[in-house]
């Protein structure tokens, strides 16, 4: 229900993991193990005792962000995780990117990085001002 948060979260720099499958016990065991948060629009949930959740009220994407920006520290550094698995990005030699990108991509940038987790690579392409403008709104 909060894909699309734990995505901005990540590009933020958040630690984030998107729980998709099983039941609020395993969700709950797996976040005490872990010493995660639980962010949630499930009232229910979130009111369970044993389980440190932040209650997201707002159904606004920007205004979700805000809500949790507001209960937690930021981290130090944006753009560090994969937006889509949440591995840590790594540097990527520009020589090595140009087998993994379209050719313009190789052609116009210079800097590259690369999810170690799920192989996918990040560049700063024309969505850079957009995003940053987007990110910042909530700072």
């Amino acid at each position: 229900m909060l894909g699309s948060l734990a995505k901005r979260l990540r590009w933020l720099g958040y630690d984030t993991v998107y729980w998709r499958d099983g039941s609020d016990e395993t969700l709950m065991a797996q976040a005490q193990a872990e010493g995660r948060l639980i962010v949630t629009r499930d009232h229910a949930l979130a009111r369970r005792r044993g389980v440190a959740a932040l209650l997201v009220e707002s159904e606004s994407l920007p205004e979700q962000l805000a809500e949790v920006r507001a209960a937690l520290p930021v981290p130090a550094q944006p753009f560090t995780r994969c937006g889509e698995c949440n591995g840590l990005l790594e540097m990527l030699d520009r020589e090595t990117a140009r087998m993994l990108v379209p050719p313009y991509v190789w052609q116009t940038q210079e800097a590259f990085w690369r999810c170690p987790d799920c192989g996918r690579v990040y560049w700063k392409g024309t969505h850079w001002p957009s995003l940053l403008a987007e990110l910042e709104d909530v700072a």
